[in-house]
């Protein structure tokens, strides 16, 4: 299926690992344009390009940061500057983190944290802004907002990162209602547990994540699926084809829609 890329410009926030930096090269693969970001990770970042460029695609390396106004108009104005510019917004960057193992009772959690888990919805805000007056002069665009599948059940000690999350469909449910004469469509996808770095390094048992990383990425899933039947891991590439079919022109009517890439959770 032809999904209608070749040659759109996509800036993908979040692009230095796991399901940001997958999609990047499947985006490449389909012909894209892409500007992957990082704020830390430059090297990483600089390894997904390379791949990309490798396999005939077309790739920049740009540094945002989601907590940062000034930062997110320079990451954008760059690409625009370069690249004439953007089509799609793929938003993997996350300032929430991951939801921890052994969650905070709420009533004792820092409001600091409070307040740097819900600053990820500022960051979004900041973001589809900036990109928006080029999607309306290009005549339309895509716009993919990542969240999670917790939203949908919570889990006790997150309050804050769920909370994130689900803040995140309502701006894109409202966006679609505002932006669809522009051409523009909006939608989430919200993986469940997903095989990458962050979830072996943050949110796996020690012995359990130690056992995944010591059998390789191939046999990954089918430990974990074995280890923890009551979970249906995903693998980023199952995550990123969703991603680039909603930021594709081979959606050609989807929007203020969410799709959970979870196992049925």
């Amino acid at each position: 299926m032809d999904l209608g890329l070749n040659g759109k410009v996509v800036f993908l926030t979040g692009g230095s690992g796991g399901i940001g930096a997958t999609t990047a090269r499947m985006l490449g693969e389909e012909g894209a344009r892409v500007a992957l970001t990082y704020r830390d990770g430059r090297d990483a970042a600089e390894k997904v390009a390379a791949d990309i460029e490798g396999g005939g695609g077309t790739a920049m390396v740009v540094r945002y940061d989601l907590t940062d106004p000034v930062s997110i108009r320079a990451a954008v104005s760059q690409v625009i500057t370069d690249w004439g510019g953007i089509d799609v917004l793929v938003a993997c960057a996350s300032t929430a983190g991951a939801p921890g193992r052994h969650g905070v009772p709420f009533q004792q959690v820092p409001i600091e944290k409070w307040r740097t888990e819900l600053h990820e919805v500022e960051g979004q805000f900041h973001t589809v802004r900036d990109v928006l007056p080029t999607m309306k002069e290009r005549g339309g665009g895509r716009i993919v907002l990542l969240s999670a599948s917790l939203v949908r059940h919570g889990r006790a000690g997150n309050e804050g990162y769920v909370a994130a999350k689900s803040a995140i469909h309502g701006l894109s449910r409202t966006l679609a209602t505002e932006l669809v004469t522009d051409g523009i469509l909006c939608n989430v996808v919200a993986p469940g547990p997903t095989v990458t770095d962050r979830l072996l390094r943050e949110q796996l048992p020690d012995d359990l994540a130690a056992e995944v990383r010591h059998a390789g990425p191939a046999r990954a899933r089918e430990i974990l699926d074995r280890k923890l039947p009551h979970l249906r891991f995903s693998t980023p590439e199952e995550v990123a084809r969703v991603v680039c079919f909603f930021g594709s022109w081979a959606n050609g009517n989807v929007t203020g829609d969410v799709v959970y890439v979870a196992g049925g959770r």
